[in-house]
């Protein structure tokens, strides 16, 4: 599967290099008009003003998932906000930070969650920065291996999404040693999102069963959607 990225910055398109605020390299003004450019496709929806806790883009959101199948992450930090996103229509809700707690997995809220909208409905992101995981924006390292980790994720969610932070909007490829070790651990479904730049990737990814989450090198036209309809 391919999955356009949506990422939403004060009500915009946009496309960061490795999350940074202050290194965009795309804007589009209308994301209704972008996301129908994606029909066909299911989209991966991110809230960057929710996830650093700087706004929300709900209205956005909720407008999306009327008209496309989406997957919506940031700033997912309760089960309130998890139900809100699923009775807005969202096909899976994405957990990123609030996922982890003091260098380990926070069981507790991810079965909360799990109890709330199905464990169905759940994806857990696994965003990996020199082997480990970080959270907090990727600012900071939990200590946790991706592939030691991801086992213990199954019980809640029923996908992770692996982004690999080292390379995210640098077209530069993706990490697909690690890929190959997390789809050898577990039987989750998998997205790998982070660095994929060419079409002969993809389809890398997809002999192992893993989704592509397309960013940047959709944006720049490195990648084109009309190769894989």
């Amino acid at each position: 599967m391919i999955l356009p990225c949506i990422d939403l910055m004060s009500g915009k398109v946009v496309q960061l290099v490795q999350g940074n605020p202050k290194n965009k390299k795309f804007e589009e003004a209308d994301p209704l008009a972008k996301a129908k450019e994606f029909a066909g496709f299911t989209l991966q929806v991110i809230d960057l003003d929710a996830a650093m806790g700087k706004g929300s883009n709900l209205s956005i959101i909720k407008e999306l998932c009327s008209r496309h199948t989406c997957r919506v992450g940031g700033g997912v930090r309760s089960a309130e906000k998890a139900r809100e996103l699923v009775s807005a229509g969202a096909e899976k809700v994405i957990i990123g930070s609030s996922a982890f707690s003091g260098g380990k997995v926070h069981a507790s809220f991810l079965q909360s969650l799990a109890d709330a909208v199905g464990k169905e409905r759940i994806l857990i992101a696994i965003d990996s920065k020199e082997g480990k995981v970080v959270v907090s924006g990727w600012t900071r390292s939990t200590g946790l291996a991706p592939v030691a980790v991801v086992k213990k994720l199954e019980p809640y969610c029923s996908g992770v999404l692996y982004t690999y932070v080292d390379k995210e909007g640098m077209m530069e490829g993706t990490d697909i040693a690690t890929l190959r070790k997390l789809r050898a651990a577990t039987q989750l479904e998998i997205t790998a999102a982070g660095g994929i730049s060419s079409k002969e990737e993809i389809m890398e990814l997809e002999k192992m069963g893993i989704n592509s989450a397309l960013g940047m090198a959709l944006y720049m036209g490195r990648i084109r959607l009309r190769d894989f309809q």
